[in-house]
């Protein structure tokens, strides 16, 4: 029998479901002692770690030798919420201060401006440094860094940062190309950067099909469009200052003089052009140190690269290495929960996290039947510890590995306008370019003569969306018709087989007349509509692929509590004009809290008091598409390794490390039975937390689910385990035979792509 779970309030509960233990993973409690008894008054720099404690700076054992290490390389390995900041901003006021290095030596680099400004404004406020030391320290972005670089040897580019300028140039090209039903500018934009991060040359594209041709042209009139508007993106400042120094030796030999000591923040997030400037400067010297967490290496899609600290004493032999291990933003069973899920993970740097916080309160688990459940339970609880006056909205977050499982919980904030701030792209899900032809069919079946639902599925038919608007908007106004599609019959551009697509496509509309509108979705995408993104050539990938059906299955999902499609839609509607009304209202509530919500992508670096990990399920985290990555090995973020298949599920495992160490005080993790129509299991980094050992091979080759097992040895009867209340039960008979059922687990069959 499984232990029994500790109910925590009506849904959640202290374990997961079906854990085979009963102990609440927890990380050992970490050194009190800090540099008040770790430096003694006889140290020669024993001044300056005074001058720091009565600024309120009082390091660790570990933070120390970081911040004393002098020359050489060093890689300061810095799990999460283990106070890097406060490391590279002391080591810099040591190298001033204790070791006399000249400020215009240092060079320190980051990803963002957020955390360059805040490095800058922390070192000015030391008291061991004067302000004219403290301003003459390099802090700079990558990107502002190479901008400098460039600026100063000539280069007067216009920095082309505004994504709508590129995408308006984009779908202008596809246009004259014929092309603008084939590729996403959001896509293609993706693709185009990995590439040049990768330094691929793109004249050296394969031309082998027309897909790689038209990629190709598209690319390469981009490039030109760029070229002879003046104009630079991000991408070509790390390119450009890359290909300066590597024709300009003078111009590299004084920059190598002039930075004698180099760091480098968050090292896990390089990719391969800003790793290759790294190495340039730091060629002289080698008074390199990096900081970084390899198990927070999340942007693979962007070209960072894992080995890059996990090699990093190959590359540089002799290198020290520091462990800043003590974590000081989470609560210990927040920091033991984390070491328990990635120390499943083998392609890492052994480590495990101290807590500096005592245990507070324990992570707690919900296993739901579905993600609107999920999401009413998220709500729920936001809703009543806001309401109660326990804690500011502003405190809460919600973390999901894609936008497509956070719909349920987004569409449920609007109804019970809930302030929240969405940290994506700020689209509805059914503003997105796959549902919206699906959703114009559903319209149709309510209103033939909307227009604009007509307009929307257009492409679905393989005519010119423009050109056959227009026609019909002409024909209608001399001859209007109860079916204004009609007119396509007499439109000249279409052949015979269109037109007998055309008829069929309006008998198909009419016969969804009284479906229920899932089962509508469903006819809709086996008539033609999955045929018709399955040969769309923008979605090649793998990964594209498997998120379009992920985002028609959550839109079947969205669907499936209706009855009507009048309904649903009028449903749509409400929705959308509430998500207007939620971004015109957040405009004026820059000083009220609202909860965050966010990828876990998006959330690296942050922490929050009360963290939400909703999907904490098999298909979703971890997600479908790694779970195939064995059956497609070209994907372009896995090139490097040999088995693709072990890789994306380790990239996946620090997506859920990273999730869960956002949290300071309390963590929820929910996991939604079912997910896209079919079973979800409980996610495999949340159930192998609770193991005693680490399970072979990291749990990866099959998966099992709890279950009721019938005793009989005549009969293989057997029953799924999904809410808490069924685990919890003393025992069932078998509907079949009526033998007693015991619970175990169930090895379920292979997936298949």
């Amino acid at each position: 029998m499984f232990p029994k779970v500790m109910k925590l309030s009506s849904q959640y509960y202290k374990f997961p479901i079906g854990v085979r233990g009963v102990v609440v993973p927890e990380a050992e409690k970490a050194e009190a002692e800090t540099s008040r008894r770790l430096v003694g008054k006889d140290a020669a720099d024993a001044g300056f770690f005074r001058a720091l404690e009565r600024h309120g700076i009082a390091l660790n054992r570990p933070q120390i030798a970081a911040v004393r290490h002098f020359t050489g390389p060093v890689l300061t390995l810095a799990g999460a919420g283990s106070g890097k900041t406060s490391v590279l901003v002391c080591r810099t006021a040591y190298l001033l201060a204790v070791q006399n290095v000249r400020p215009q030596h240092i060079l320190l680099m980051t990803f963002s401006k957020k955390a360059a400004d805040e490095m800058r404004s922390r070192i000015r406020s030391l008291p061991v440094l004067d302000a004219q030391a403290a301003n003459g320290v390099e802090a700079r972005t990558f990107h502002s860094f190479c901008l400098q670089l460039l600026r100063g040897r000539g280069y007067n580019q216009s920095i082309l940062g505004e994504t709508g300028q590129k995408h308006v140039f984009l779908k202008r090209l596809m246009r004259e190309l014929a092309l603008q039903h084939d590729h996403e500018p959001e896509t293609l934009l993706a693709q185009l950067s990995a590439l040049k991060l990768r330094m691929a040359d793109i004249g050296s594209l394969p031309e082998t099909t027309s897909e790689e041709r038209e990629q190709k042209l598209l690319f390469s009139r981009y490039e030109q469009w760029k070229k002879e508007q003046h104009k630079l993106d991000y991408d070509d400042l790390l390119l450009e200052a890359y290909r300066l120094l590597r024709s300009d030796e003078e111009l590299l030999a004084s920059l190598q003089r002039r930075f004698q000591f180099i760091m480098i923040d968050e090292f896990q997030d390089t990719n391969q052009v800003q790793y290759v400037l790294v190495q340039m400067l730091a060629d002289k010297h080698r008074n390199l140190m990096v900081v970084g967490d390899d198990d927070q290496t999340i942007y693979s899609f962007n070209g960072a690269r894992n080995d890059y600290i996990l090699n990093f004493d190959h590359q540089y032999p002799g290198a020290e290495t520091i462990v800043l291990h003590m974590n000081y933003r989470s609560t210990s069973t927040i920091v033991g929960l984390g070491n328990s899920i990635i120390r499943y993970n083998k392609q890492r740097k052994s480590k495990s996290l101290l807590a500096a916080k005592g245990k507070g309160v324990s992570p707690s688990y919900a296993r739901l039947k579905s993600t609107q459940e999920e999401a009413r339970l998220v709500a729920d609880t936001i809703e009543a510890q806001a309401g109660e006056g326990k804690r500011p909205y502003g405190d809460f977050a919600v973390l999901f590995r894609t936008a497509s499982s956070s719909r349920a919980l987004v569409e449920l904030l609007l109804t019970r306008q809930l302030p929240f701030t969405d940290f994506g792209d700020g689209q509805l899900f059914y503003d997105q370019w796959a549902v919206k032809p699906l959703l114009a069919h559903l319209r149709l079946v309510c209103d033939r003569r909307d227009f604009d639902a007509i307009e929307a599925m257009l492409p679905t038919l393989y005519v010119n969306r423009e050109q056959a608007m227009a026609f019909i908007w002409n024909q209608d106004k001399q001859r209007a018709k109860k079916w204004p599609l009609i007119h396509l019959m007499d439109y000249p551009p279409m052949k015979e087989f269109q037109k007998d697509k055309l008829k069929e496509r309006i008998t198909l509309i009419k016969g969804l007349s009284g479906c229920k509108p899932a089962a509508a979705i469903l006819q809709l995408r086996q008539a033609f509509y999955d045929q018709f993104l399955e040969t769309s050539k923008r979605h090649e990938a793998t990964e594209h692929k498997e998120g379009l059906r992920e985002t028609l299955d959550e839109f079947a999902a969205a669907a499936a509590g209706y009855d009507t499609i009048e309904a649903f839609v009028q449903y749509i509607d409400d929705i959308t004009d509430k998500h207007a009304a939620r971004k015109r209202e957040q405009k004026h509530e820059l000083s009220r809290g609202a909860v965050s919500l966010m990828s876990i992508h998006k959330s690296k670096g942050l922490e929050f008091p009360v963290v939400f990990v909703i999907g904490a399920s098999e298909g979703i985290l971890p997600h479908s598409s790694a779970l195939s990555a064995d059956k497609h090995s070209d994907r372009a973020s896995l090139q490097t390794g040999d088995n693709p298949l072990a890789e994306a599920l380790e990239e996946e495992r620090r997506l859920a490390y990273v999730a869960v160490t956002r949290a300071q005080e309390e963590l929820y993790i929910s996991s939604p039975a079912s997910y896209r129509g079919k079973p979800a299991e409980l996610s495999r980094f949340i159930r192998s937390a609770f193991a005693s050992e680490p399970e072979s091979g990291g749990s990866q080759e099959g998966e099992t689910a709890l279950a009721w097992l019938c005793t009989s040895d005549s009969c293989q009867v057997w029953q799924r385990i999904i809410t808490y209340e069924d685990s919890m039960a003393e025992s069932r008979d078998c509907p079949l035979c009526g033998s007693p059922m015991e619970q175990g687990s169930k090895l379920l069959p292979g997936r298949k792509s």
